[in-house]
């Protein structure tokens, strides 16, 4: 079913997948610092390593099924036969090594959330205090210095792209196409707090 509600939308969303719509028109570029969210996002773009985002979407329910709706502590406590059963879980993305690295992402992120008090916390040591508006660009220095930390703590699939990705999903850098009716819809000129 296509979307033809006449809002000028970024021209990367595919208005016929009404999965992509909805994510576009009410979380990508909007501030959420959720922990639990944050955790998904992180785990559903470092899957989306070489795919595109619209694949990871349409198998992101899938997703929540077969982590328990990402509850962190349950993630942290997979053994081997529960990776067995990712592996085989044909709804999801059946990538071994990225299987593996988001329990060991789930590790980290746990022990950045003891560190810090949460994950949220850790990250505003990076991000400035206002969205920042930028298009067309696939990393940044913020992205950069980020992913290199999150892998000196240990994480992996987690490289600049992905992490300007995640700070996208996360709304803390606003990439909606200057047209787009999300442009400043949502943040305008809030800080980020």
């Amino acid at each position: 079913m296509s979307v033809n509600d006449g809002k000028k939308r970024c021209s990367w969303c595919n208005l016929d997948n009404d999965l992509y719509v909805k994510y576009h028109d009410e979380e990508w570029g909007v501030i959420n610092f959720d922990e639990r969210y944050l955790f998904e996002m992180l785990v559903l773009e470092s899957f989306q390593a070489g795919l595109s985002w619209e694949t990871v979407l349409n198998k992101r329910e899938a997703f929540r099924r077969a982590y328990d709706n990402f509850d962190i502590d349950k993630v942290v406590s997979y053994n081997d036969k529960k990776i067995e059963e990712l592996e085989n879980n044909q709804d999801i993305i059946r990538n071994k090594l990225k299987i593996k690295a988001s329990i060991n992402n789930g590790k980290v992120f746990k022990k950045i959330q003891n560190e810090f008090g949460s994950f949220h916390n850790y990250l505003m040591t990076f991000i400035p205090d206002e969205v920042i508006y930028e298009n067309h660009k696939t990393s940044s220095p913020l992205s950069d210095d980020l992913s290199k930390d999150l892998k000196k703590r240990g994480m992996k699939f987690i490289g600049p792209t992905i992490i300007y990705s995640y700070l996208q999903a996360i709304g803390v850098i606003n990439s909606h196409d200057d047209d787009c009716f999300m442009h400043n819809k949502n943040n305008g000129d809030n800080p980020i707090n």
